[in-house]
């Protein structure tokens, strides 16, 4: 009986663990397994066809403990149904197949456990695969997940309630979105319904997404190719307190005659229909670059001279990532509009608007349109709802402050030792070392940085967000912020490793 030319599959290759799941005690076959031989019912059948098509593949799925999701997987075959199959959307992709996330770690096909310190697309706050976000996502997937949009449910009231809560007064109302993109879409909208105007201005190394408004106030890089963007876009010079060229006497940089310069030649430019400028608190697409002491102020000032509203995109910083709930805190500034995404829900889709009740309520009045498929969906809100309560209940702005204090001070100290780190930036859990050839002149060391982000990802430590040349040359460090210490230590001990044995790290 145990021959396999009798048996209707062969099923060595399917872990035991899985075959455990199929396995029935109806009328059914004969299989042989690494257990021996096992019977399945009809049930048990089907799903076995389908486990045995994925290991064909190389797509046998299911969890271990170790993080890895996705065994047997055929790296060549993927590989080379990456070349035929996917669309490019931003330089080429990276050479390993994750298979599995859990915690502050990502695996390889190939067998490596690497630490994510970007957090995914900056985006795991909590980490990859939290228990209580995949719950939250279990429950709601089988009993409430998606709704006509113009439908309501708990999780966004809740999540709405728990958000404004937590924001000063004058962000009053709020609606949930996919993307980042989305949601700097929907403010640029409103901003635009709600002043009458529309010329949009933002900063040079701004980065707010891909759709149309907000990719025209997107200055970072991607602007080639594609035709006019939205009238009415301006920019504004970045602060970028490395580099720029306005200083004083004494060669501290000057940011407010960069900034009122900046804006004289925007009303210049203007046709007088200036209606809102859109910013983020650390242009971290840019290069990690956090607004001076002033700038946040000084912006609103501008914006309030001119009649125009303040958008302050917090796709990143927000929800404790730079050390404080929101980065807006540091200078007590309240924007027009508050956007967030990224973080709020921690890898899954999930954006806000949060803006004023007076705005919100001249909008609908004007008629205000931003009815998107998945606007207010019940799942993500519900996950958007737990991270918030993990945040604050395990005390992880804090723990996001402290830790960054600690990984600022390493870094520090290593830029004592290698000469190519030219400079280290950041706030909280988010911190730029820009790689430089020559710390007197300051000349970008791209191919250098290269080599470090292949020797950092060979030795275990991911913390190069993109393989873009716009983005060589400054590494960014934002980890889960559930991170513990000697997780962040390992990260940073591998950094230094990297830069040990990479060659032109210039050590001192």
């Amino acid at each position: 009986m145990t021959d396999r030319s009798r048996c209707l599959v062969d099923v060595k290759e399917i872990p035991s663990a899985e075959l455990a799941d199929v396995t029935g005690i109806t009328l059914g076959v004969f299989v042989v397994g690494n257990a021996g031989l096992i019977w399945l019912g009809y049930t048990g059948i089907a799903r076995l066809m389908e486990l045995r098509r994925g290991t064909i593949r190389g797509q046998s799925r299911t969890m271990s403990s170790n993080g890895v999701m996705y065994h047997n997987v055929d790296e060549p075959a993927v590989q080379r149904a990456v070349s035929d199959t996917l669309i490019r959307y931003g330089g080429n992709f990276s050479s390993a197949i994750i298979v599995g996330a859990k915690g502050v770690y990502i695996y390889t096909a190939h067998g490596r456990k690497i630490l994510d310190f970007t957090s995914g697309q900056m985006s795991c706050l909590v980490g990859h695969g939290h228990p209580e976000i995949v719950a939250t996502i279990t429950a709601h997937a089988a009993g409430l997940d998606h709704l006509f949009s113009g439908m309501i449910s708990p999780p966004v009231v809740q999540l709405a309630e728990k958000l404004i809560g937590l924001l000063p007064p004058g962000l009053d109302r709020a609606a949930f979105l996919s993307t980042g993109a989305e949601s700097n879409e929907a403010a640029i909208k409103m901003a635009k319904l709600y002043t009458g105007k529309y010329e949009i201005v933002g900063l040079g190394k701004s980065w707010h997404g891909m759709t149309s408004g907000a990719r025209a106030a997107t200055y970072h890089s991607g602007r080639t190719g594609y035709g006019p963007s939205m009238p009415g876009s301006h920019i504004l010079p970045s602060p970028d307190a490395y580099r720029s060229i306005f200083r004083h006497a004494d060669g501290s940089y000057d940011w407010e005659t960069e900034l009122n310069y900046g804006w004289s030649l925007i009303d210049q430019a203007s046709n007088g229909s200036l209606a809102a400028v859109i910013i983020e608190p650390i242009l971290s697409s840019g290069g990690m670059h956090v607004l001076p002491p002033g700038y946040l102020r000084a912006i609103k000032a501008h914006c309030e001279k001119r009649g125009m509203l303040l958008i302050v995109d917090e796709a990143q910083t927000g929800i404790g990532r730079c050390g404080s709930m929101f980065a807006i805190e540091f200078e007590g500034v309240t924007p027009d509009i508050l956007t967030l995404s990224k973080t709020l829900g921690n890898g899954l889709p999930l954006a806000a608007v949060v803006t004023s009740k007076e705005i919100e309520d001249t909008c609908f009045n004007r008629g205000f349109l931003f009815y998107t498929t998945h606007v207010n969906d019940p799942l993500p809100a519900a996950v958007g709802l737990k991270v918030l309560e993990i945040v604050l209940r395990d005390g992880l702005v804090e723990r996001s402050r402290v830790a960054g204090l600690r990984m600022k001070a390493t870094l520090e100290r290593l830029q004592t030792k290698y000469g190519c780190i030219g400079d280290i930036r950041g706030r909280g859990l988010m911190c730029g070392i820009e790689i430089v050839a020559n710390r007197e002149t300051k000349a970008p060391a791209i191919e250098l940085g290269d080599a470090l982000a292949k020797k950092m990802v060979e030795l275990g430590l991911s913390a190069n967000l993109s393989t873009m040349k716009t983005f060589g040359g400054v590494f960014r460090m934002a980890p889960p912020i559930t991170i513990t210490d000697k997780e962040l230590e390992e990260g940073l001990e591998i950094f230094e490793e990297a830069l040990r044995t990479t060659p032109g790290t210039l050590p001192l």
